[in-house]
């Protein structure tokens, strides 16, 4: 998979650290070369054997406990600006057991971790864009970081919500397997949080996508109930002239000032899977110093005379069209709703 966005000549956008395009910019075709796998998709039990493999390598990786750590420090500050008992979930990323792929079934227990979650504020998980985790190696190790991720912070899978329009029926039985919930239509990323505190994961996603969700949750009350593990907006920024950025992606441009952003951490194992990956979190305070224009704008998103835009609209695929443009494209690098 890899980030949606239209590359264009660098801008001095304001006084951030920079680092260079090759270490920011998500890597599609290498991606999709090196992790999709020769054999067709295979049954449920080998699909399943697999993630299990790949649970297995990045919880005995460096990448894994940095990751972690950097995810529960914005979870942490988020949670604590809503008063939320933030002592519980330290202890639950602290203290919590995590048993190895080998130890524990696939299929998860109906209440995992209910009692800890009450004390938590009910958080809840929405992923988009993970792709095709039956064929490809890439999207099956974000899906197995998915899963140690709800797992670690005691988020019950059915309080986690999955969507990619091209999971076959395969991988979304496995995907029921494991407890999660597979929303049934396409929300192209609309999807407001109605107030409950949600972790967004999706990376390497398109920018219309993260354009979208802040449209759908256009407030201080709702943003600041955010987190957002994704392409870095940073990154964005940095990429993107100031003009494209503001005329087709506004939300993401009018939120850079009212945001706080922690990259993950590189490493070698898993540079094509997380590369210009970040957590993203909205300080109240943060939000509530922008100016009444920025909170006064309201406009749906329409991307009419956006180019290279990628994204799978609602109900308007032309299925050989499609076929044709994704022969060279994994089905997780195309922006998901």
């Amino acid at each position: 998979m890899a980030a949606a966005v239209a590359l264009e000549p660098w801008v001095q956008a304001a006084p951030r650290r920079r680092r260079s395009a090759a270490a920011r910019r998500p890597r599609r075709r290498e991606a999709e070369v090196g992790g999709r796998e020769a054999e067709p998709e295979a049954d449920s039990g080998v699909v399943l054997r697999r993630l299990r493999e790949a649970q297995g390598d990045l919880l005995v990786s460096d990448f894994w406990s940095a990751a972690l750590e950097t995810i529960s420090q914005c979870l942490t500050k988020q949670l604590g600006q809503l008063e939320a008992p933030v002592g519980t979930l330290s202890d639950a990323l602290g203290n919590l057991h995590l048993t190895s792929p080998d130890e524990q079934d696939v299929a998860p227990d109906p209440n995992p971790g209910e009692a800890l979650v009450r004390g938590v504020c009910h958080i809840k998980c929405v992923c988009y864009g993970i792709g095709s985790f039956a064929t490809c190696v890439t999207a099956r190790t974000q899906l197995a970081f998915l899963l140690l991720f709800l797992e670690k912070c005691q988020i019950p899978r059915s309080h986690c919500w999955v969507y990619d329009p091209l999971f076959s029926q395969l991988e979304i039985a496995v995907l029921h397997s494991l407890g999660v919930t597979v929303l049934p239509e396409n929300e192209e990323g609309k999807r407001s949080i109605c107030g409950q505190p949600t972790v967004f994961y999706m990376p390497h996603c398109g920018t219309a996508l993260y354009n979208n969700l802040l449209w759908s949750n256009w407030s201080v009350d709702a943003l600041s109930k955010m987190v957002i593990i994704g392409n870095s907006f940073q990154g964005l920024e940095e990429r993107l002239l100031t003009r494209i950025l503001q005329k087709n992606y506004p939300y993401v441009a009018k939120i850079l000032e009212g945001l706080e952003e922690l990259e993950l951490p590189q490493t070698p194992q898993y540079t094509d899977t997380f590369n210009d990956t970040s957590v993203h979190w909205f300080p109240a305070q943060k939000l509530e110093q922008l100016s009444r224009d920025v909170w006064a704008f309201g406009e749906e998103p329409e991307y009419q005379d956006c180019e290279d835009l990628e994204i799978i609209r609602k109900m308007t695929i032309d299925p050989v069209a499609d076929l044709h443009s994704l022969q060279c494209t994994s089905p997780a690098e195309v922006l998901l709703g």
